[in-house]
């Protein structure tokens, strides 16, 4: 079985379907094949074929054929458009589009560690030139989906409100994740003031969901994955680091909500305070869940500080969002949509 036949992920569709609005729009979708990319094309897909919707949908990735696996359900679908495209690349497409969704960025740490040329370029040269785009096109409204890693580090509020800062070490190469999302956010607000393109901010915890891609190596997909192996939960750490988790269909629910009645210049966070836990406690839960064991493997650490991550959600509240699942739904729910995929070949 594919994600797109199962039962429970066409019923998360159906949820976040319903809350788009019913007018005619274009829409382009960069990094349309990761983990909430895939899941907005397929919404808008769901939306039109079974909501009685109008629209148009382009998706961008860099590999086509890439595109076309993902989405071979809808390849012959005449509202669905594949543009191939590494948007470190001037956007010269014909088309004409209402709205953008930027979500084309590494985003788990293996990948931003092992290619930070490409994140920096990715989240900086990338933005610049969809925000080009978005000008010359006179588009309504671009989200750009940033991180709650952009607040930094050092910040003494229990959560993190959206006026929030703090400080990146630009020593380590990793910080060029955080640091480039932190420019490109700043581009966004500087494209609105001068060129009046208009733009809103989606600060993203740790996500995750069915349509985590492959490579993607953050703590929960690790342990989703040996979840699902019925393999014991290994944890490296103490695990006491707090963080806003959040399942990928309130994610998008979330996204949306922005783009269609955010405010341009503001910037949202992403988050449920249903969704936060510690990273022992989440190991606990998979633990438990499947009657498997913890391992702990615990290196001498000297660095004893621990700083937690959680985002403050009442901006994103003031616009009607509410999460559909709480934490242990969004877990199960993974799992069981996993679980009937094809010998699990999109997480092995």
């Amino acid at each position: 079985m594919k994600i797109y036949e199962n039962e429970f992920y066409k019923e998360d569709l159906h949820k976040v379907a319903k809350l788009l609005p019913q007018k005619e729009f274009s829409i382009l979708i960069t990094g349309a094949t990761g983990l909430i990319g895939s899941f907005i094309v397929d919404t808008l897909l769901y939306a039109n074929e079974f909501l009685g919707t109008n629209y148009t949908i382009y998706a961008m990735g860099r590999s086509k054929e890439r595109l076309e696996s993902r989405f071979p359900y809808a390849k012959n679908n005449s509202k669905l458009y594949f543009i191939e495209q590494d948007i470190c690349e001037s956007i010269n497409e014909e088309i004409d589009v209402d709205y953008i969704i930027n979500g084309a960025s590494n985003a788990d740490p293996k990948s931003y560690s092992l290619y930070p040329v490409e994140t920096i370029l990715t989240n900086v040269l990338g933005t610049k030139n969809i925000l080009e785009f978005a000008n010359k096109k006179k588009c309504k409204q671009v989200l750009f989906t940033s991180t709650m890693e952009v607040y930094g580090e050092d910040i003494k509020s229990e959560s993190y409100t959206e006026t929030d800062y703090g400080k990146i070490n630009f020593n380590m190469v990793r910080s060029g994740y955080p640091e480039s999302k932190r420019v490109a956010e700043l581009l966004c607000k500087s494209y609105l003031l001068e060129y009046n393109v208009p733009s809103v901010i989606a600060r993203l915890g740790y996500i995750y969901g069915p349509t985590m891609t492959k490579t993607d190596n953050k703590v929960v997909a690790q342990f989703i994955r040996s979840s699902i192996k019925k393999e014991n939960i290994i944890l490296k750490s103490e695990g006491k680091q707090v963080r806003s988790y959040l399942y990928v269909a309130d994610t998008v629910s979330a996204i949306f909500s922005i783009l269609f009645f955010g405010k341009s210049g503001e910037t949202y966070n992403v988050s449920s305070s249903q969704s936060i836990t510690s990273i022992r406690s989440m190991a606990e839960w998979f633990v438990k869940y499947r009657n498997t064991k913890l391992i702990l493997e615990i290196s001498n650490q000297t660095n004893t500080f621990v700083q937690n991550n959680i985002l403050d959600e009442n901006k994103l509240r003031e616009l009607n969002w509410e999460p559909f699942y709480n934490l242990e739904q969004g877990l199960q729910r993974t799992i069981q949509i996993l679980e009937s995929m094809e010998s699990y070949k999109e997480i092995e």
